[in-house]
């Protein structure tokens, strides 16, 4: 998978369990359905990419039974490695 990642531009520090493809943007790990939706209403011209990084809980898919979560950052990559916060979850 690592190569999938790195053929998409995914930087090395935001790699996570899961990796795909939507409408053109690279989705990394269990970014929030509001966050993609967000993305491809906006089209930022500098981002290729939203990345959640490791399996927070919490998170879209690592829901918890008794509902604990922690804080997480959703962030937006750029072909050229630099990230910025796009959406924090406390």
């Amino acid at each position: 998978m690592a190569a999938v990642k790195a053929r998409y531009g995914v930087p090395s520090a935001l790699y996570s369990c899961h990796t795909a493809i939507v409408d053109g943007y690279v989705i990394e790990g269990h970014v929030p359905a509001a966050e993609i939706q967000r993305l491809l209403q906006e089209r930022p011209p500098d981002i290729i990419g939203l990345a959640v990084p490791g399996m927070p809980v919490g998170s879209p898919g690592m829901e918890s039974p008794d509902g604990t979560t922690q804080p997480y950052q959703v962030f937006a990559f750029s072909a050229d490695g630099t990230t910025r916060v796009f959406a924090s979850y406390p």
